[in-house]
């Protein structure tokens, strides 16, 4: 599903995305971080991460550009079973962070605007790191 979903929107929205136009995939700090108790999913978000780099190739003459973003671990309706109410949990996650909070929506939603803006025309097949700094 981390693999398979992108490739599949990819590749029926190819026809309508126009030149010029931004793909952004989510991946996850988990694709370069050691952490044997999700690698599977890790595996596959580094599935995801090689996805990015080719297909910023491919469409690189069309001036698409490709990017992925590396969340950390993100307060979303994903992780409230285990995070939320969950005050051990919770302190493991902010202590995972160099920055020693629990990741928002927020805090990822200002580089993905980023990412579909205009302003990152020559920057293309490339991942952006978001864990707040984990495991410094």
């Amino acid at each position: 599903m981390n693999v398979r979903a992108p490739f599949f929107i990819v590749q029926q929205g190819l026809g309508r995305l126009r030149d010029g136009g931004r793909v952004i995939n989510i991946s996850s700090g988990a694709a370069f971080l050691a952490l044997p108790e999700i690698m599977a999913y890790g595996a596959a978000k580094g599935a995801l991460d090689t996805f990015t780099l080719n297909l910023a190739k491919q469409l690189g003459p069309r001036g698409i550009t490709v990017n992925s973003i590396a969340p950390g671990i993100v307060d979303t309706d994903t992780s409230a079973g285990w995070l939320r109410g969950n005050p051990e949990a919770r302190a493991f996650a902010a202590s995972a962070s160099a920055l020693g909070k629990v990741e928002q929506p927020e805090d990822i939603a200002g580089v993905v605007s980023f990412l579909a803006s205009g302003d990152v025309g020559w920057g293309t097949g490339r991942g952006v790191e978001l864990t707040g700094g984990a495991r410094l």
